[in-house]
């Protein structure tokens, strides 16, 4: 072989592990000697939107009227958008505009109408959805698409529109019974149940952080405990007397009508329905595989994940007033 044909032999690969390359020069490098930066936790960020959306809330349910029927036509949009985006990831395809509009609608039938107008409403909504499938090449998603989209109509949409039946309580009184009561009495009846069903869920909370031992339903919430679900009605409970005792001291006589011992037994029977729909939330999410239904409010999650106690234990607020006055009125 010639001089010139060794030179152009290839080279081998030098043996070993390969050299490390060198850290980038703009790369920093954290110092162990330096403390960590502050971070809020997420007890933390649910004061914070607590803090942020609470009072807002509180004027709308005092103001009443259009702005409170907006509030709750906004907050029925927003969760059951989000409540459209959890069965999405579960590859389901529902009819999100015609959902829309019939739930946005529900607020402003209670509002104007009364339940009959609703359950019209729905039923409409039902047969729009059915006659839409019929000009879908889809047919094999036919029944699960109206399934899926009149499900979140009557699960947000409808739920939540009692909100709105609840504020307008004296109208309904009054239709029903005769009854002669204050136009505003509807607010302290709404606070009553959100107070029940906002500190039922901060006490099941701290009650099961403290005291928790045994499982609620670990296969839906691992987390949530039979002593926390105790503690969180009782909190409910008192929350529900304390909003008596307030609206007591305040002008107006709102609260005359509502004794103490309903007060509590309010309290107590909305919290243990709240607790009922935040494991239905839980279910739902758990099936999608889901963490949060949304990412809107900080420390909480999404709309959803706020309201669904509210979800259950609003419904339940109204048939309570029902029943509670018409052990008044017709005895």
């Amino acid at each position: 072989m010639e001089p010139a044909d060794r030179d152009r032999r290839p080279v081998a690969a030098p043996s070993g592990p390969a050299p490390q390359s060198a850290p980038h020069p703009l790369r920093p490098t954290p110092r162990e000697d330096e403390p960590p930066r502050w971070a809020p936790n997420n007890l933390t960020l649910r004061l914070l939107t607590a803090l942020l959306l609470v009072p807002p809330v509180i004027w709308a349910c005092y103001t009443g009227g259009w702005p409170y029927v907006a509030v709750v036509m906004a907050f029925i949009l927003v969760g059951l958008n989000e409540f459209y985006g959890l069965i999405s990831a579960k590859g389901a395809s529902p009819l999100r505009l015609l959902g829309n509009i019939a739930a946005a609608s529900l607020p402003v039938i209670a509002y104007v109408g009364d339940a009959s107008l609703a359950t019209s409403a729905l039923t409409a909504t039902l047969l729009t959805l059915m006659i839409l499938q019929l000009t879908k090449q889809e047919i094999h998603e036919a029944i699960a698409s109206v399934s899926e989209t009149f499900f979140g109509v009557i699960y947000v949409g409808w739920l939540l529109s009692y909100a709105v039946s609840v504020r307008c309580i004296s109208d309904e009184l009054g239709r029903r019974f005769g009854a002669q009561v204050d136009p505003q009495v509807g607010f302290f009846y709404v606070i009553l149940c959100l107070a029940a069903v906002v500190w039922s869920d901060a006490g099941a909370y701290f009650v099961g952080r403290r005291y928790g031992r045994r499982k609620l339903a670990p296969a839906i919430s691992p987390n949530k405990t039979v002593e926390g679900a105790v503690g969180g009605v009782l909190t409910g409970g008192v929350a529900a007397v304390l909003a008596k005792l307030v609206f007591t001291a305040l002008p107006g006589g709102l609260a005359r009508d509502l004794d103490w011992g309903a007060s509590l037994l309010f309290g107590m029977v909305l919290a243990a329905f709240g607790v009922v729909g935040d494991l239905i939330e839980s279910l739902l999410k758990r099936d999608a595989a889901i963490k949060d239904a949304g990412h809107l409010l900080p420390g909480v999650g999404g709309v959803l994940d706020r309201i669904d106690s509210a979800l259950i234990g609003i419904p339940v607020m109204y048939y309570l007033l029902l029943a509670y006055y018409w052990t008044r009125y017709s005895t």
